[in-house]
C-alpha cells in the first residue's frame, strides 16, 4: 500500500484501520442477515433492532476506511516524496481513488497546472496483480475529456489537463518529466482529498 517504504508503525497503523473497518463491514452483514430473518418470521420489532444495528456497523466501517485512506495519502504524499505535480494513489480502494483524483484535478486545473502524474501502482497488492486503480482512473479522464497517457513506468499515468476530446494520447516523456514546481508534496491535503460525506467502499485495493 505504500510506495515509499513505509516506518513499521504506519504500516501497522494502516492495516489496523482497514481490519477494523472490515470486522465492522462483517458485523454490518450479520445483523443484516438477522434482520431480514426477523421480518420474514414476521417479528417487526427484532427486525427493526438489527436492522439499526446492521446500519451502526456500516457506519463505523465507512468511518474507519475514510481514516485508512486519509492516512495512506498523508503519508504517500507528504512534503519530501512526492512532487507538486503528482498525486499518490497507493492504498486507496476504487471508489476513494476516484474521489481524491477528482478533487486533485479541479485543483490542479483552478491554480492553473498544466499536468499530474498519477501514480497508480502496478497491482502487485491486488488479487491476482490486477490494477484496479488504473483503469478507473483512465475512466475519470475519459469522462473529464483529459487526454492521458501511461508513463514508461507502468505504475504511473500522465494527465494533460488542458480538455482535448479525452482519450489516450502520445506522452512525451521528455517534455513532461520534470515537476511544474520546485517544491514537494501536495500543496493543501483539503485540496487534494475530499474531507465530505465518504464513499461506499468495496474491498477492492491497489
Amino acid at each position: 500500500a505504500f510506495n515509499h517504504g513505509p516506518s513499521s508503525g504506519a504500516e501497522q497503523e494502516y492495516d489496523r484501520l482497514r481490519d477494523l473497518a472490515r470486522k465492522e463491514q462483517g458485523q454490518h452483514q450479520h445483523y443484516a442477515a438477522e434482520a431480514r430473518q426477523a421480518y420474514e418470521r414476521g417479528d417487526g420489532a427484532r427486525a427493526h433492532e438489527m436492522s439499526t444495528q446492521s446500519k451502526k456497523h456500516a457506519a463505523a466501517a465507512d468511518d474507519y476506511n475514510k481514516q485508512a485512506s486519509e492516512f495512506i495519502f498523508r503519508e504517500n504524499n507528504a512534503v519530501g516524496k512526492v512532487q507538486s505535480d503528482t498525486i499518490d494513489l497507493h492504498g486507496q480502494f476504487v471508489e476513494e481513488a476516484e474521489e481524491i483524483l477528482e478533487q486533485r484535478i479541479r485543483y490542479a486545473q483552478q491554480t492553473g497546472q498544466t499536468h499530474l502524474h498519477v501514480i497508480v501502482g502496478r497491482g502487485n497488492h491486488s488479487p491476482g496483480h490486477v490494477q484496479k486503480i488504473k483503469p478507473r482512473v483512465e475512466q475519470v479522464c475519459r469522462e473529464l475529456g483529459l487526454k492521458y497517457n501511461t508513463e514508461p513506468n507502468a505504475g504511473r499515468i500522465y494527465i494533460e489537463l488542458k480538455p482535448g476530446g479525452g482519450g489516450q494520447d502520445h506522452y512525451d516523456y521528455d517534455a513532461h518529466h520534470q515537476p511544474q514546481h520546485e517544491s514537494y508534496g501536495q500543496p493543501h491535503y483539503e485540496t487534494a482529498y475530499p474531507m465530505g460525506k465518504p464513499a461506499q467502499y468495496g474491498n477492492q485495493q491497489q
